[in-house]
């Protein structure tokens, strides 16, 4: 069975950097879609970051400049590196993966068929 599981997060303040770390116990062959979600209490979980296995990103706009999505593919590892934190980046991150490929790989939770368990990440100001 393949398992997605986070770690990396903690408690920074506003403007500090961070990297998660997703270890993916999955294929590594099939081309697919990984990515990175989060989610705060009362709202829907939403996108963060895509990667296409072939390569391509893909990012929210709130993100965009701040967060990169990274894969090592011999280590099967998932990253986000997230740099100049927000407050309002303070949500419970999870890591995705869709077993299937999409194009462009999409930001939407019912792409995703395999979830880690989560990990969580507070800005202060």
């Amino acid at each position: 069975q393949a398992q997605l599981v986070e770690s990396g997060g903690g408690s920074v303040q506003a403007g500090g950097s961070l990297t998660l770390s997703c270890a993916d116990s999955g294929l590594t062959i099939s081309r697919r879609c990984m990515a990175w979600f989060r989610q705060t209490p009362g709202k829907e979980r939403e996108g963060v970051a895509t990667i296409d296995t072939a390569g391509p990103t893909n990012y929210d706009d709130s993100v965009k400049g701040r967060f990169t999505i990274s894969r090592d593919f011999y280590k099967q590892i998932l990253y986000l590196r997230m740099n100049s934190l927000k407050p309002e980046d303070t949500a419970m991150y999870y890591c995705a993966s869709s077993g299937s490929w999409f194009a462009p790989c999409p930001l939407t939770t019912d792409t995703y068929t395999v979830w880690g368990q989560g990990t969580q990440v507070t800005v202060s100001s």
